[in-house]
Parts: C-alpha cells; sequence; structure tokens
C-alpha cells in the first residue's frame, strides 16, 4: 500500500514507519523537519505540518491511508481531520491514548485520582479528538489507543487487543512502542475495527 504517515519521527512515528518499511509499503514519512525522518526502503521523507492544513492535504492526496502519529496538545483537530478529509484519503489512522480508555463502566483513566497531572492537558485532547472522529462520516477512521505505559522496547508480536477498557496483567498496563506498531499495521494490512476505537497491551 502507498501510506503517508504525519509525526514519522516521533517515537511511536519512527517505529510504525519501521514496521510498515519493512512489510515492503510505500510510505511517505512527514515530518516538520524531514531530516529527522530515518532512511528506510521505501520510505520518502517529506515536510508537512499540521498547521497548514491546505499545504498538508496536498502531500496526503493519493495515498491508499493516512495514519496521524502526533501528540494531541499540538493538534487542532479540526485542522488535521479537514486536511484529511481535503486530500480525498478515506481510510484514517490514529495513534491514540490511553486517558480516554476505561477502567470502569463510565470511568476514564483520565479521570481518575491517580492520572498524573502533567499529563492530562495530553490525554483530554485524545479523549476529544476521538469524541470528534466519532461524528465524523467522511472517513473511515480507526483510533488505535495504547496501554497505560507506553514506552521503548522490544517487538515482540505478542500482545493482546481490546475495545474501550485499559489491558492490564499482574505487571499492570504497558505496551511498547514496537508491539504497537505491529497492531496497527496488522489493522492496516486487514482492517477490522473502521470507524472505532480499539486498543493493544501486554
Amino acid at each position: 500500500m502507498k501510506i503517508a504517515l504525519i509525526g514519522a519521527s516521533g517515537q511511536a512515528g519512527s517505529r510504525i514507519l519501521a514496521e510498515l518499511s519493512s512489510r515492503g509499503h510505500i510510505v511517505t514519512a512527514i515530518a516538520r523537519d524531514p531530516s529527522k525522518v530515518g532512511t528506510l526502503p521505501n520510505v520518502t521523507a517529506a515536510a508537512g505540518d499540521i498547521d497548514v492544513p491546505d499545504a498538508l492535504a496536498n502531500v496526503l492526496a493519493g495515498h491508499d491511508a493516512v495514519i496521524s502519529s502526533v501528540h494531541f496538545s499540538a493538534a487542532n483537530p479540526d485542522k488535521l481531520i479537514g486536511a484529511v478529509k481535503a486530500s480525498g484519503v478515506r481510510r484514517y489512522y490514529v495513534v491514540g491514548g490511553a486517558g480516554s480508555l476505561e477502567v470502569a463502566p463510565g470511568v476514564l483513566l483520565v479521570n481518575t485520582p491517580e492520572f498524573p497531572v502533567m499529563y492530562k492537558a495530553e490525554a483530554q485532547g485524545g479523549v476529544d479528538y476521538l469524541k470528534q472522529l466519532k461524528a465524523e462520516d467522511g472517513l473511515d477512521w480507526t483510533f488505535l489507543s495504547p496501554s497505560a505505559a507506553f514506552v521503548p522496547g522490544e517487538r515482540t508480536g505478542n500482545f493482546r487487543l481490546g475495545k474501550d477498557r485499559l489491558l492490564a496483567n499482574e505487571n499492570g498496563s504497558s505496551i511498547s512502542f514496537e508491539d504497537f506498531a505491529v497492531a496497527l499495521v496488522n489493522e492496516i494490512e486487514a482492517p477490522t475495527h473502521v470507524k472505532q476505537r480499539f486498543t493493544v497491551g501486554y
């Protein structure tokens, strides 16, 4: 597939880029500073700014799918979603956050007393972004939330998938950037969560 990846130089984005490349997909790796994008097979680095939606839409046009891996606190949902829609690409995948996942019926992780204050703005941005996507008819979107700890690690290919409930085991709630990338690219290759959110964890 021909895939556009926004935020390709970030922690999650760089792992997603590597996974896409290793599977033979043709990727346009978009970053504000394309020199920060790693050199990989089938990857072309491109400049793009989520605050300049018209120019970004031009970069996205002609792809089979778009992935955005950007901080919600730095993204304007109207501009970013609008750029994807304007590009004419219908399939849209979002690297989500854990804050919008439930820890009990009707209780989101971001609203629990122990949730770190320093991450609240980012997490609430993810909650709002997901809400906006759910009202969006013009895109076949998918929002993949990581577990609570989203960290560098290994690519094991061994993980669990869930829907709207935070996944946890005896070691807590976690997923590596590498295994998150596996789960996301699996979904792109064989979509089973169109217009849905799902989550991945150990």
